[in-house]
């Protein structure tokens, strides 16, 4: 009964947060149009707020799902409108704690000792609850201090009985709303349905976070704790714990006089360094998971956690957008419009000349601003937006890249106003740009390369002959297509050429038949006449 309960709790919600405005718009068949202002909650239920904020207070009141769902969404300016978007954005997780009993009984079936085993000491009060998981310190047999994250219990069943109700709603939007097929919210549930999937299983943040441990590992730019793969399960995760300060909280970082600017500069080092160098992006680096050591107020040290989003760029993309961004500052926007193209975001037949004059339109009022106040973050929702104009197809990894910089970037102006971003990646970019030009980066490539191309080198001879064979076979076959194709064609146009004959006959023998002065002339045509038409009447029809 559970899920028509749970159905009913969704109607209700949507009654009580007036939800079926989205869909009143002009294009709406009228018999659907009457049926929605004849709904009686509209009589009871006053829509006061905005749409926005309506749309808000409607996802929390639908409880863990539906809000991690909103912070998602949120994400997505290249498909929403701006005003929406940062109203989801202001989502809070504030979610109830489950017993330390049931977290305690999860650890044991998981790593299969008892907690008192496992641990030196365990915290039965969580230190922090959210919508999949809770967090609890506690420390291990060799006094190192660390956190237990555990998998809500049961919580699986609710996100399968929850995304199935969403993609009801995901349809009845499609279908309902003017403005749905452009949303696309059936592919919006199944990019989230994927995301949530994959928090569920903590290998997979434990995997993430290893890897990013290891592409800083020295840095003096960001730390990330260490992972303990012997207490680490589907459902349990174990980390070192850290002590740093929020990121956010202003008050602590001023107390222990932090370098500001160079605190948010490095923030913006160390997103281009994640995005370019690594192509491993922490793609969640909202305030709640970002802190400060510390150690060193005068040369700060980011602390990252929380690795269940984690982005990614091709080799290709990441060309294309440091080009991108380059040819952006420097108004090059005919590049900007060919990348766009080269890269396959936009179709090739798009108009380039006016594409071009479509991004010139939109970026040039940017740089009327000084550039510390340019948003990198907008200037890509920007671009995007006018090449969605030009059948740009959402590029996923594009969307957490931007969602992220926006993040940085927001961040970063936080910490320090003055935060001229341009200044910070300029050097960056074109770094990288040389340094995967230069002969350097060729050789590398080669070398990494070379094992490969040694391992199939002794195949190559039969590959090559292999592709001769294969290529004369199919000139033989193209040969004999249209010789079939000729003698095709000849065979009708004979056929076609007798038919005319045939029919020219008919017709004469006809008029012959219906004229007495051309039947008086051939009653007096002597023999030889006769064989010399048949003759001549035969040469056609051979012919």
């Amino acid at each position: 009964m559970r899920p028509v309960f749970r159905s009913l709790k969704i109607g209700w919600v949507i009654a009580r947060y007036r939800l079926d405005t989205f869909f009143l718009h002009p294009s709406l068949p009228w018999a659907l149009r009457v049926l929605l202002y004849l709904l009686p909650w509209r009589y009871v239920f006053p829509a006061r707020e905005s749409g926005a904020v309506r749309l808000r207070l409607a996802l929390e009141a639908l409880g863990p799902v539906f809000i991690k769902f909103g912070q998602m969404l949120s994400t997505r300016r290249d498909l929403l409108p701006d005003d929406i978007a940062v109203e989801l954005a202001r989502l809070q997780d504030d979610v109830p704690a489950f017993s330390s009993e049931r977290a305690q009984r999860i650890i044991e079936q998981s790593l299969g000792q008892p907690v008192t085993e496992l641990f030196q000491s365990f915290d039965a009060e969580p230190m922090a609850s959210a919508s999949v998981a809770q967090v609890h310190s506690a420390t291990l047999n060799d006094g190192r201090a660390v956190v237990v994250k555990v998998i809500r219990p049961g919580i699986d069943k609710v996100i399968r009985q929850d995304i199935s109700l969403l993609y009801t709603l995901a349809w009845l939007v499609c279908h309902l709303w003017s403005e749905g097929r452009r949303l696309r919210p059936v592919e919006v549930v199944e990019e989230y349905e994927q995301t949530i999937f994959d928090e569920l299983d903590l290998r997979k943040e434990a995997a993430n976070g290893s890897q990013l441990r290891r592409n800083f590992e020295g840095s003096a730019l960001l730390y990330v704790p260490e992972i303990f793969w012997d207490y680490t399960r589907r459902n349990v995760l174990v980390m070192e714990r850290i002590y740093g300060i929020p990121v956010a909280d202003m008050e602590q970082l001023q107390a222990q006089q932090t370098d500001m600017e160079k605190l948010a500069e490095r923030g913006v080092e160390i997103f281009f360094t994640q995005v370019f160098r690594d192509s491993f992006f922490h793609a969640d680096m909202h305030p709640g998971n970002i802190f400060v050591s510390r150690e060193r107020p005068h040369d700060p040290q980011y602390i990252a956690v929380d690795f269940g989003i984690i982005g990614s760029l091709s080799e290709e993309d990441q060309s294309y957008l440091a080009r991108n961004i380059l040819a952006f500052f420097q108004r090059d926007y005919r590049q900007v419009a060919q990348l766009h193209i080269d890269s396959g975001w936009v179709p090739r037949n798009t108009n380039v000349h006016a594409f071009e004059t479509a991004i010139r339109s939109v970026c040039e009022p940017i740089f009327e601003k000084p550039l510390k106040e340019i948003s990198f973050g907008l200037v890509l929702l920007g671009l995007f937006q006018t090449a969605r104009r030009f059948n740009m197809e959402v590029q996923p990894q594009l969307v957490l890249l931007q969602k992220t910089l926006l993040n940085i970037e927001g961040l970063g102006r936080q910490l320090y106003p003055d935060l001229d971003l341009w200044k910070t990646a300029k050097p960056f970019l074109e770094n990288w740009m040389k340094e995967r030009m230069s002969v350097k980066s060729a050789v590398a490539n080669i070398r990494k390369q070379a094992p490969e191309w040694l391992e199939k080198l002794p195949y190559m001879p039969q590959l090559v002959f292999d592709a001769l064979q294969q290529s004369a076979h199919q000139h033989e076959q193209r040969e004999h297509q249209s010789v079939t194709l000729a003698e095709e064609q000849f065979r009708r146009a004979r056929s076609t050429r007798r038919h005319l004959l045939l029919g020219a006959t008919a017709l004469s023998v006809a008029l012959l038949l219906v004229n007495p002065m051309w039947q008086q002339t051939l009653a007096t045509l002597p023999w030889y006449g006769w064989l010399l038409a048949g003759a001549g009447w035969l040469s056609l029809w051979r012919s």
